[in-house]
């Protein structure tokens, strides 16, 4: 199989994506309603971030895992079987074992901080400094990555010897892509049939070592979807067709759907949210596609720094709001200091600690000139 070209969108998609979970976690801590794992600012919160942490939770992961389940299958295919293995290893493994164990003391640190800054307690979640993690954080993505990894490795080693079979599933896959409402309502079905079995509105984020093999097979499709796509990979661009349309149909779906919450039976719900991801996975790759398809030099820094900013935000999104909760301001304001702060101390921290260090050669694979902005290779993340 020829070497597949650095596909520019799906590069940019996945470090947006990344990106999200700064704004996801610095909404967080002032969503309306009690929590017993964040910390929630006692003196402000507003519904617009129960809104905003919603809408970026229904689409946001299912697009990691196609995007993941897509670099994956490139990696198998086209490097073969063991070379994938061994970058799995260095990409995943390695940092989430690493990252976990350095960012749990500080993490705990930053949460007893806060906790004590707005005077609350986290009922499900212990605040004790410990060296070994009893949960993982926000490396969960990570966590059940190596588990699909490994999953799927084994599956296409399975299908390697059913050709038949395999060309068969492959076909069948792209005769769905190109009938883009019917595959949406297929996919729909599948999603909300899972929500019926996992008897819940939406996947959980299940942070504990204790696989959730409910939330595992959920994220599953979604990976095994990316692989597939990758085998279909020239019909790419016709993710662009209706891609405006299907964004908005999501956006305003979604919206109607969150305030109309009261008067929403939870099997319309969950349902409603099955249709939602689907318009919002075409609808949101589709527009990358149409305008992030050209090699950008600031895009390729972004990407680049994207593994480092999201491992490492977590912590200073708990830490912040601790700092600032008796500052008079408005909520949305806060917001913005805790977000923009995060941001910009994770890009100078990447810029001048990560990026020409052996911390990026950790994360990337190698290690750039501080002056260089243009990367060459693909982030395998």
């Amino acid at each position: 199989m020829n070497k597949t070209e650095r596909i520019h969108s799906l590069d940019a998609l996945r470090a947006i994506m990344m990106m999200l979970g700064i704004v996801l976690h610095s909404a967080e801590t002032y969503n309306v309603g009690s929590s017993s794992i964040w910390p929630k600012d006692p003196n402000d919160t507003d519904l617009f971030f129960n809104y905003l942490t919603s809408i970026i939770h229904i689409f946001r992961m299912p697009i990691f895992f196609i995007i993941a389940g897509f670099f994956g299958a490139m990696l198998y295919y086209e490097r073969g079987p063991l070379l994938m293995i061994r970058n799995r290893v260095s990409r995943i493994v390695l940092p989430f074992v690493v990252f976990l164990i350095v960012l749990n003391p500080i993490i705990i640190l930053a949460i007893q901080y806060t906790t004590n800054s707005f005077d609350v307690t986290l009922s499900a979640l212990s605040t004790e400094l410990q060296l070994i993690p009893s949960i993982t954080y926000h490396l969960w993505f990570l966590y059940y990555l190596i588990l699909l990894t490994f999953i799927t490795f084994l599956l296409a080693d399975l299908f390697k010897r059913l050709p038949s079979l395999s060309r068969k599933i492959a076909q069948s896959f792209r005769w769905l892509l190109k009938r883009r409402f019917f595959n949406i309502i297929l996919f729909s079905i599948i999603i909300f049939i899972m929500l019926v079995w996992m008897w819940d509105l939406w996947a959980p984020t299940p942070v504990d070592f204790v696989v959730d093999f409910k939330v595992l097979t959920f994220y599953l499709f979604f990976y095994l979807f990316g692989w597939l796509l990758f085998k279909s990979k020239d019909l790419l661009t016709s993710f662009m067709h209706n891609d405006w349309l299907f964004a908005l149909l999501g956006f305003t779906i979604y919206t109607a759907k969150f305030i109309f919450r009261d008067y929403i039976d939870d099997v319309l719900y969950g349902a409603l949210n099955a249709v939602v991801v689907w318009f919002f996975v075409f609808g949101i790759t589709g527009l990358f596609i149409r305008y992030a398809s050209k090699n950008s030099a600031r895009m390729r820094y972004i990407s680049d720094s994207s593994y480092w900013v999201y491992l490492i935000h977590l912590p200073l999104t708990l830490f912040i709001p601790g700092i600032i909760v008796d500052w008079p301001i408005t909520v949305s304001l806060k917001f913005l200091v805790v977000a923009t702060s995060t941001t910009f101390i994770c890009f100078a921290t990447y810029h001048y600690m990560v990026r020409g260090s052996f911390i990026g050669k950790f994360l990337n694979g190698r290690k750039y000139s501080i002056k260089n902005k243009l990367s060459s290779e693909n982030q395998t993340v």
